[in-house]
């Protein structure tokens, strides 16, 4: 399959951390990536996929705002696959499990409190992307 999303999440490092992309640094290695999702009994998205091969090992960007599960933490609850929560966990965000062939599916974010989901009415390649653009833009005040 082709690469849809992996050249522009690798943009990122230099955009926002002004820094060379390097994929030892800032990815995680095809080859460590499988081994890390062969613990699962389900696959994960194209965009999910080439998020953890640009972005994988780049603290700077996994735990920036909110804190992006390690490929080995990902997990299935309610019916979804979650992938991000906030730093007081009274987030977390995820795929339908019925979209994970869907190579950039949309997001859904469910309230802990409640324990509803609510569609972010976008795909992950968009809610990541606006997402970095809030957390490191700057206030132009």
């Amino acid at each position: 399959m082709s690469e849809m999303f992996l050249d522009k999440f690798k943009a990122l490092v230099p955009k926002y951390l002004e820094d060379d992309w390097r994929e030892e640094e800032d990815g995680i290695p095809a080859e460590i990536l499988n081994e890390m999702l062969d613990a699962h009994d389900f696959t994960i998205p194209l965009v999910l996929r080439e998020f953890y091969l640009a972005l994988g090992n780049s603290e700077d960007l996994m735990e920036a705002y909110h804190f992006f599960w390690d490929p080995d933490e990902l997990e299935i609850e309610d019916g979804y696959l979650l992938f991000l929560e906030d730093e007081d966990e009274k987030f977390v965000w995820g795929f339908r499990v019925d979209q994970l062939d869907v190579p950039d599916p949309i997001v859904w974010r469910r309230n802990n409190a409640r324990g509803d989901w609510q569609s972010e009415e976008g795909t992950f390649s968009e809610y990541v992307f606006d997402m970095f653009e809030w957390v490191f833009e700057e206030d132009p005040n």
